[in-house]
């Protein structure tokens, strides 16, 4: 247990504790998904923008982001999963009131991440030129992708820090802190960077350099939360542990993160790669469908970032009907947005589709086709999200690390090489759809073994005490075998 905390600290743990572990879980919950919720879409809605901004000086100047977009994407891997990993064992040690080990887990990680962030910004800086083309950029684009990439290499250790103060002030219950942390960095983005592009005429390297100055931005909010005492735990270099298992616990715990936002990226490139043989129209119209479906994903993921807090701290307290409810309430709200979205989408397939060009016919039909199936695929999207994060939560870090590494790795990977072999065009549009509905009864039963033995005073059956309990009851039925020669 902790030592002992000034008053004012320990009312205001006391509070935060009765508050996680006393709502009704359906009321909290949606309490806590409102604010992440709002995150996941103003982060949309700012990649999208940033990308009209910056398409407008050419298309040398659009395939640059494009570019460093999965430099981006590698930056957030590792703040995320630092942050996850972070996050999982505060809930926990919250839950059991332990708010100094939970404090020691936040000022390691929150270090630890401005630290990688500082190898990344090293290592890209050293060998910019030749990160560029790695990741895909031509003659022409890479000037571009060099000016745009240099102040995202700067911006990482900010970054990844921001992410571990987000990520903990979410596990701490603290949702509309994080909300307002990540929103205010990325509205700022939205008005600061036609200025930086246009008026100032710093052109590409302008558009980088207002996403530094956001993150900057974003982080002071953060830390000045934890500095003016609004959060439950606390950042101090005298927190900072010096025992590798904390980083262990960090990295093991968060690696579902990592590896879900590496697969993501991974599968992105493959559908443009597997596209690209079927024409310009075809690539354009599969990636609109992926932005659609991926802006749904976010309401999915935020309302499950709502989800996660309480599954922690519940089952830090030994609360686990609570856990299990928080868990069923969240599937049930999920699966009906998703079915929502899914009968809307396929009623008005084709001006949603049109509405983001006009200019090809043949760009429509095609959308129109990929977004049936993705509708098909969506109300099954929900339950295996949250079965990952809940379980990346509790600490079941190879069951969560396997569903992330599913649906755009384990499950998408072969069929995105399969599918189009035999199928063409239909069977590039089907892959995640398909992938995603394995994904589904991968996660059923994992969950079914999970809540199987997920109560009150039931020990979980590792393997070997399994092959323990096999050895007695064998040894039980040769006794009563030989019994009558004794």
């Amino acid at each position: 247990m902790s030592s002992a905390l000034p008053a004012s600290d320990a009312s205001r743990e006391e509070k935060q504790f009765l508050i996680m572990t006393q709502t009704p879980v359906g009321k909290l919950i949606a309490k806590l998904a409102v604010p992440t919720v709002i995150s996941m879409l103003v982060s949309a809605i700012y990649n999208i923008t940033d990308t009209f901004y910056v398409s407008h000086l050419g298309p040398s100047a659009a395939g640059a982001v494009g570019v460093v977009f999965s430099l981006m994407s590698l930056i957030q891997a590792f703040g995320m999963g630092m942050g996850t990993g972070a996050a999982s064992m505060v809930s926990r040690c919250l839950g059991r009131r332990d708010v100094q080990t939970a404090s020691r887990y936040v000022s390691s990680a929150f270090f630890a991440g401005a630290f990688i962030g500082l190898c990344i910004l090293t290592a890209g800086e050293l060998n910019l030129h030749w990160l560029m083309r790695l990741l895909g950029s031509t003659d022409t684009i890479l000037p571009y992708a060099c000016d745009y990439g240099h102040y995202i290499l700067i911006a990482a250790p900010i970054m990844c820090a921001a992410f571990v103060l987000n990520t903990t002030l979410r596990a701490e219950g603290k949702a509309v802190f994080s909300m307002i942390g990540l929103t205010t960095g990325a509205i700022l983005n939205i008005a600061i960077a036609p200025i930086f592009i246009y008026v100032l005429d710093w052109g590409i390297g302008g558009a980088a350099l207002a996403v530094l100055v956001c993150q900057c931005i974003s982080l002071c909010i953060l830390l000045s939360f934890f500095i003016r005492k609004k959060s439950v735990t606390t950042l101090s270099f005298k927190l900072i542990s010096r025992d590798r298992r904390v980083y262990w616990d960090l990295i093991r715990l968060g690696s579902p993160t990592t590896l879900r936002q590496g697969f993501a990226s991974l599968a992105m490139a493959l559908l443009n790669v597997k596209s690209a043989p079927f024409g310009d129209a075809a690539v354009a119209a599969v990636s609109i469908v992926v932005k659609i479906y991926l802006a749904i994903r976010s309401i999915i993921l935020g309302i499950g970032q709502a989800l996660q807090p309480v599954a922690g701290y519940n089952h830090g307290a030994k609360l686990y009907d609570r856990v299990r409810g928080a868990f069923w309430v969240t599937t049930r709200a999920g699966t009906l947005i998703c079915l929502c979205f899914a009968g809307a989408l396929a009623l008005w397939a084709t001006p949603v589709i049109a509405s983001f060009q006009t200019g090809s016919r043949e760009v429509i039909d095609i959308g129109v086709d990929a977004l049936y199936l993705f509708c098909m695929a969506l109300p099954f999207l929900p339950f295996s999200t949250y079965v990952d994060q809940m379980l990346q939560m509790l600490g079941r870090s190879k069951s969560s690390a396997f569903l992330a590494s599913c649906r755009q790795g384990i499950m998408f990977l072969p069929l995105i090489f399969i599918l189009p072999h035999y199928f063409g065009l239909s069977g590039v549009e089907a892959t995640q759809p398909l992938a995603d509905m394995l994904t589904f009864f991968a996660a059923a039963v994992i969950l079914y073994r999970f809540f199987k033995q997920y109560q009150t005073g039931r020990k979980k059956i590792t393997s070997k005490r399994r092959l323990r309990l096999m050895y007695l009851r064998l040894s039980r039925k040769l006794n009563h075998w030989t019994e009558p020669y004794h």
